[in-house]
């Protein structure tokens, strides 16, 4: 039964080695287009490297098929050429891995700060000494690459492994253990634990060597103890890595998702309060002050052993007067005139946590708008950040503000995948209808498919009313 097994595998290795290669080519290929580059997470900023090492590792394997058919065409001269490259392609991968473990312990302490250097350093020794010294000083091909091939086991693979297993490890408990997500954290345990099998496996199945501990525990030995060949382990490690960072990785989605719900959250709880302040002052605020007139009135008529209780009334009213004061908030409508763009900056600042923002302010001055044209001005500009976050799958944005022909526009630019024609507008464009139809305005929206979106709210100068019109359109 076992040599039957034996025979079935080293007649069958050319196929295994094409699946094994696959499983981590599509592994890598999958992180690669996961990468998140507004997200807070630091796994986000580490997963290019882990892409590196998957694609590198599974073109490594393919050439283990490939590199023989080149050999028999071009002849054996190239076979050298093929052998550096195709070390040089397996080092690169595990240094790829070891930067992604590296990049995962973000941030350093100050004396640690070194360490972001340590798989260039350690690449670097081995590409001089047992690849480079090696070369020259091994005349056999064949016995260098096997020499070269175990040490970069040994000084990149082992240590890459432990580091980003310890490095997941910590990502869980840093960060996604405060995002309270019980399932990310089991599928982030289950891809460090299952780097660090593969690490295992790398380093006791090296081509046996002349040299301790590669002359014991190698590839030979390895099959003989276990009964099957080492690629089929690192083949279910490959398989069980791209099934763990499958599900692990959808931490990014729900990191938008909250960001977006924080986001309506706080534009909701904003404009409630805005509500709430004006009808404050338009309401009880004016009761009160009228309140305060009729007991001045009252004062002048009243005999004169009542005029203090008359006082007391007033000094009443005007602490009432002061509380309700302290109620409003200090952007209310009570204020003359707000600063557009500063008051479009907090929002512009929220959303750059999730997608890269260009701002372009081409006015000669400032506008200064009141605070009612400011507030529909604010949510139009949030509501559209929410739909480019959640909608058009863009990394970026341009936000424009310019003047033209008496005419003031707003401009918000993604670079996604557009509106399709069939789509039904949303909420969320029905709602920016609305507020530029409320300040007199109108928005044009300009989408074509995979290029992008752009909204433009269009304010007719007259709309603005003079007091708080500081805008000049030369």
């Amino acid at each position: 039964m076992i040599a039957s097994l034996n025979n079935w595998f080293a007649a069958n290795i050319p196929l295994i080695q094409f699946f094994y290669g696959q499983v981590y080519f599509i592994m890598g290929i999958f992180v690669l287009f996961q990468i998140r580059q507004y997200s807070r997470l630091n796994l986000a900023r580490s997963l290019p490297w882990l892409a590196g090492f998957g694609i590198l590792h599974g073109l490594y394997e393919w050439g283990e098929i490939f590199m023989p058919i080149q050999v028999a065409y071009h002849g054996q001269g190239f076979e050298t050429i093929l052998d550096v490259l195709h070390l040089i392609v397996l080092a690169l991968s595990f240094a790829s891995l070891f930067q992604f473990g590296v990049e995962l312990l973000r941030p350093y302490r100050p004396h640690w700060r070194w360490i972001k250097f340590l798989p260039t350093i350690v690449f670097l020794i081995w590409i001089i000494g047992p690849f480079g010294l090696g070369f020259i000083f091994i005349r056999n091909l064949e016995i260098w690459h096997e020499f070269a091939n175990i040490v970069s086991r040994y000084m990149l693979c082992i240590p890459a492994s432990i580091f980003s297993a310890f490095g997941l490890i910590r990502q869980v408990k840093v960060q996604i253990k405060d995002m309270n997500l019980p399932q990310i954290d089991r599928m982030l345990k289950l891809a460090a634990v299952t780097i660090a099998f593969y690490g295992l496996i790398e380093g006791a199945s090296v081509p046996k060597g002349s040299f301790f501990p590669a002359s014991i525990i190698n590839t030979d030995s390895f099959t003989a103890a276990i009964i099957l060949p080492p690629f089929v382990f690192r083949s279910v490690a490959g398989l069980l890595l791209l099934f763990a960072m499958w599900r692990a990785l959808k931490v990014f989605n729900i990191e938008t998702e909250r960001v977006i719900h924080q986001m309506e959250v706080e534009q909701v709880i904003a404009t409630e309060r805005e509500r709430i302040a004006r009808d404050l002052h338009d309401g009880a605020l004016q009761q009160v002050y009228a309140s305060g007139l009729m007991a001045q009135t009252l004062s002048k008529h009243v005999v004169k052993k009542n005029t203090a209780e008359v006082q007391q009334l007033m000094q009443t009213i005007d602490q009432a007067v002061e509380k309700l004061r302290a109620f409003l908030p200090q952007d209310n409508p009570v204020m003359e005139s707000v600063d557009l763009i500063g008051a479009l900056q907090p929002i512009i600042d929220e959303a750059r946590q999730n997608i890269i923002i260009d701002t372009f302010w081409r006015t000669h001055r400032v506008p200064s708008l009141s605070p009612d044209q400011t507030r529909h001005l604010k949510a139009f500009v949030s509501e559209a950040f929410s739909n480019i976050i959640r909608h058009s799958k863009s990394n970026k944005a341009e936000v424009m503000l310019y003047c033209s022909n008496n005419h003031l526009h707003l401009q918000v630019k993604d670079f996604g995948q557009g509106i399709a024609a069939s789509t039904d507008p949303g909420f969320g464009i029905k709602n920016m209808r609305d507020r530029a139809r409320l300040l007199g305005g109108t928005l044009n929206i300009k989408t074509k498919l995979r290029e992008g979106t752009t909204l433009d709210l269009d304010l007719p100068m007259e709309e603005i009313d003079a007091s708080h019109q500081t805008i000049d359109c030369r």
